[in-house]
């Protein structure tokens, strides 16, 4: 499977959505809204924002790390 470096992370508040790239060598923990400025944090059992609020999950999820 082909590691996806891409991702749309909506907020929880506020429904907006953002095409971001995740981080290739760590986690990322906090994530500001773009729109309405709120500070996503990775729900509980979840590693990062992208595993929590994004169309795929960070790459090491998606490596099986």
């Amino acid at each position: 499977m082909e590691i996806q470096w891409e991702s749309v992370i909506t907020c929880p508040r506020c429904g907006h959505r953002e095409r971001e790239r995740m981080p290739e060598s760590a986690c990322q923990y906090f994530y500001r809204c773009k729109h309405c400025g709120a500070v996503l944090k990775p729900k509980e059992g979840d590693c990062c924002v992208f595993c929590s609020y994004g169309s795929v999950p960070c790459p090491a999820v998606q490596a099986g790390k």
